[in-house]
């Protein structure tokens, strides 16, 4: 009767092994000596080539620098603030002036701050897109988003690292193990039928 187990047994190695192999992308996490070899999960044993990767994959791939210049320097992106710009210039002709320079405010009036808003709109309209870009070209060594992203993920703990790989990538991990034991299974059936006298 026990030969008839043989499936089950090889379900369970494959399972068993696959499992073992899912931990051993994690664990152990500190390099361990086991005689000639020594032992180290993958990825915290490349954790550092991962993140360099992954920095580059952002960078190049994903969102660039030039991306970003491009979606901050859009006209549509920024004739959606020139309403907040000419609400603010309107409390500054009509409030903050007045209190600042009374004489002065007795020479503007609706028709002047009127005239005055139209112009200074149509000015910042088309001064935001150089601001902006002039600011970010300043920028652009502090936002070099390759070393930010490879810094980030290589400064990960082992298990922040884990955590969020396990986040992403559980239902993969699981059905690896499954695969194992199905696999295994079917082996150990091929296995029982070529011991069985035809």
């Amino acid at each position: 009767m026990t030969i008839y187990l043989i499936p089950f047994i090889s379900a369970f190695i494959g399972w068993f092994t696959n499992w073992i192999a899912i931990k051993m992308l994690f664990h152990p996490r500190e390099p361990r000596r086991l005689g000639f070899i020594t032992l180290q999960g993958i990825f915290p044993k490349r954790q550092r080539q991962f993140a360099e990767k992954l920095g580059k994959l952002v960078a190049d791939e994903l969102l660039s620098f030039e991306d970003i210049r491009q979606k901050l320097t859009d006209p549509q992106k920024i004739k959606s603030i020139i309403p907040v710009v000419e609400d603010h210039l309107e409390h500054f002709l009509r409030k903050k002036l007045p209190d600042a320079m009374p004489v002065l405010s007795m020479f503007i009036g609706d028709n002047t701050i009127k005239q005055i808003k139209e112009v200074l709109v149509a000015e910042l309209d088309s001064l935001f897109p150089v601001m902006i870009d002039k600011y970010l070209q300043n920028t652009k060594d502090e936002l070099d988003l390759e070393r930010i992203v490879t810094e980030k993920v290589a400064g990960f703990s082992s298990d922040k690292l884990e955590q969020i790989l396990q986040g992403i990538m559980s239902r993969e991990f699981r059905f690896v193990e499954i695969l194992g034991g199905v696999l295994g299974f079917v082996i150990g059936l091929v296995q029982l039928l070529m011991t069985q006298p035809f």
